[in-house]
C-alpha cells in the first residue's frame, strides 16, 4: 500500500512505502569502516561506566548545580523581523480524556510532567539496569513525564522489556521512554542489545526517499518490540560545514532540499515502526565548528538566510507530523543575544508561530557544558518555559528545576496556565502515539 505524504518544498507529492522491509532492508554499508574520523557521540545523556542493579551504588556527587547566572526573560530587541502566523498554534484543549487527567494533577505533577530525566539522576542509583522500589519510590516522588535511557542501562533484550515494563506500572500517567536511536555511531541499542544495524544516516543520502522511510520503520520496530515509544530522532541538521563533526554523518544529507525530502520521509518511517518523533537540532547544527555537548556555539547567519536554508527540512518534518521539535543550544546572534531554549523569538515567534508548529517543543540535554557552565538548572528551567518549550530533556538536577519552575507559579513568574499549556500538548502527544488509551 503506498502513502502520499505532502512536503513544503514545490508542493509536490513523494510516493513512499509504508510496510517495513525485513531485517534485511537498510542494512549498514560498507562505507561504514571508513567512518572512524567521527567522534562517539553521545547525545542527550552522558553514559556511566559502570553499570549496577536499580538500587545497588548511590551517585556519590550531584551534577555541577552551583552556577546561578540567570537568563534574561527580556530578549534584546533585533533588527531581524519574524513574522508569525496570523494566531498561535495551541493544544486541543477540548479532549475529555486528557481535560480529565489535568484536572486531576497538582501543580508538582504537572511540572514533573514537563521533564525527560535519566533513571539514574531521580534513582541516586550508578548506572540503572532493573527497576524495583527504588524506581517504584523514585517516580512517587517525581512523576516525570518521560525517561531517557543510554548504553549501561541497556544489556539484554530481555532485561530491556522487563525494567521497562516494571518501570511503566509504577507510573500513574503513561510514561514516554526514550533513546538516541538515530543509526551509525549515534545508537544506543543496536551497540548493546543488538538491534537491526543501521549505518549513518549519510551514507543513504542518494537513496531516496524510501531507504529513508524504511531505515527509519526498521529502527522504529526495533524500538517498539522492546518497549520504547519515543525515538530523539530524525536529526534535520544538514552536514553544510566540513569542519562540522558534531553532526557529520549523523545528517541525512549535506543538501538542504535533498535532507528535506529525506527527513519527511524518515519521520512517516518512525510512525509506521511506532515511535514518537523528534527534530533535531532547531533551528539548525550543520553549520557550526563548536560542539553544544563542550560550551557555547554561535550562528552568525542571517534569519533569511536560515529561513532559506536550514529551516527546509525542519518544515518538511513539521509537514509530516513530527511530534517534536529538540531547541538546540544555539546562539543565533542575528535573532537573539540568548540561547536558542531562552529566546522567545526562536521558541514561540519562529517556531511555534511563523512555522506553525503545534507540537511538544523539548530542549536539547541540559546536562551539556553550553548550559551548566553558565546557568542554574533552576534559571534554565524558568527561561526555557518562558520562552515557550514544554519539556526539559535531563536537566543534571532534576528535583532543582521543578522546583524552581513551581516557585515560579507561586510568585507570579509564571502562570499554571503556562504550565498547562505545556502538559496539554505532552498528554496530546502520549495519546495520539498510543501511550495513553
Amino acid at each position: 500500500m503506498q502513502k502520499r505524504v505532502l512536503i513544503g518544498l514545490t508542493g509536490a507529492l513523494i510516493l513512499l512505502l509504508t510496510a517495513c522491509s525485513a531485517k534485511g532492508g537498510g542494512t549498514l554499508m560498507d562505507a561504514e569502516s571508513n567512518r572512524s574520523q567521527w567522534p562517539v557521540q553521545e547525545e542527550g545523556t552522558m553514559d556511566s561506566s559502570m553499570p549496577g542493579e536499580d538500587g545497588s551504588a548511590s551517585l556519590s556527587a550531584e551534577a555541577n548545580t552551583s552556577l546561578s547566572a540567570e537568563a534574561s526573560t527580556s530578549p534584546p530587541t533585533r533588527e531581524a523581523s519574524i513574522n508569525p502566523a496570523s494566531s498561535e498554534p495551541s493544544p486541543d484543549s477540548a479532549d475529555p480524556t486528557l481535560q480529565s487527567i489535568l484536572s486531576q494533577m497538582t501543580l508538582h505533577e504537572k511540572v514533573c510532567q514537563m521533564l525527560v530525566v535519566t533513571p539514574e539522576s531521580i534513582t541516586g542509583v550508578e548506572a540503572v539496569t532493573a527497576a524495583g522500589g527504588t524506581t517504584k519510590k523514585a517516580l512517587q516522588a517525581m512523576p516525570v513525564g518521560g525517561i531517557l535511557y543510554s548504553k549501561p542501562n541497556l544489556r539484554s533484550k530481555d532485561q530491556v522489556k522487563t525494567m521497562l515494563q516494571n518501570t511503566q506500572s509504577y507510573s500513574a500517567i503513561p510514561l514516554m521512554f526514550t533513546c538516541d536511536e538515530e543509526g551509525g555511531r549515534v545508537n544506543r541499542l543496536m551497540s548493546t542489545v543488538n538491534t537491526t544495524m543501521i549505518g549513518p544516516m549519510l551514507d543513504y543520502k542518494d537513496q531516496g526517499a524510501e531507504t529513508a522511510y524504511k531505515n527509519a520503520c526498521t529502527i522504529a520496530s526495533d524500538m517498539s518490540a522492546l518497549g520504547f515509544n519515543a525515538d530523539m530522532a530524525p536529526v534535520a541538521d544538514v552536514w553544510s560545514n566540513p569542519e562540522n563533526t558534531v553532526i557529520g554523518d549523523r545528517a541525512y544529507s549535506d543538501d538542504f532540499q535533498q535532507a528535506a525530502v529525506l527527513v519527511a520521509s524518515a519521520v512517516e518511517g518512525f510512525h509506521a515502526g511506532g515511535v514518537a518523533t523528534a527534530l533535531k537540532h532547531f533551528p539548525g547544527h550543520g553549520d557550526t565548528s563548536e560542539d553544544s555537548h563542550y560550551g557555547a556555539v554561535f550562528i552568525t547567519k542571517t534569519l533569511e538566510e536560515i529561513r532559506e536554508k536550514e529551516l527546509l527540512p525542519f518544515r518538511a518534518g513539521i509537514q509530516a507530523d513530527s511530534d517534536m521539535v529538540m531547541i538546540g543550544h544555539l546562539i543565533l546572534s542575528d535573532i537573539d543575544d540568548q540561547p536558542a531554549p531562552f529566546s522567545h523569538k526562536i521558541v514561540t515567534e519562529l517556531l511555534r508561530q511563523e512555522l506553525g508548529f503545534d507540537g511538544v517543543i523539548i530542549t536539547d540535554g541540559l546536562q551539556m557544558k553550553a548550559m551548566t557552565d553558565f546557568y542554574s538548572d533552576g534559571a534554565i528551567a524558568c527561561s526555557a518555559v518562558k520562552a515557550g518549550v514544554d519539556m526539559l530533556l535531563c536537566p543534571a538536577n532534576p528535583e532543582e528545576a521543578a522546583a524552581a519552575l513551581e516557585d515560579a507559579v507561586k510568585n507570579g513568574d509564571l502562570t499554571e496556565s503556562r504550565i498547562e499549556e505545556s502538559v496539554l500538548r505532552i498528554l496530546k502527544m502520549k495519546k495520539e502515539r498510543g501511550m495513553i488509551p
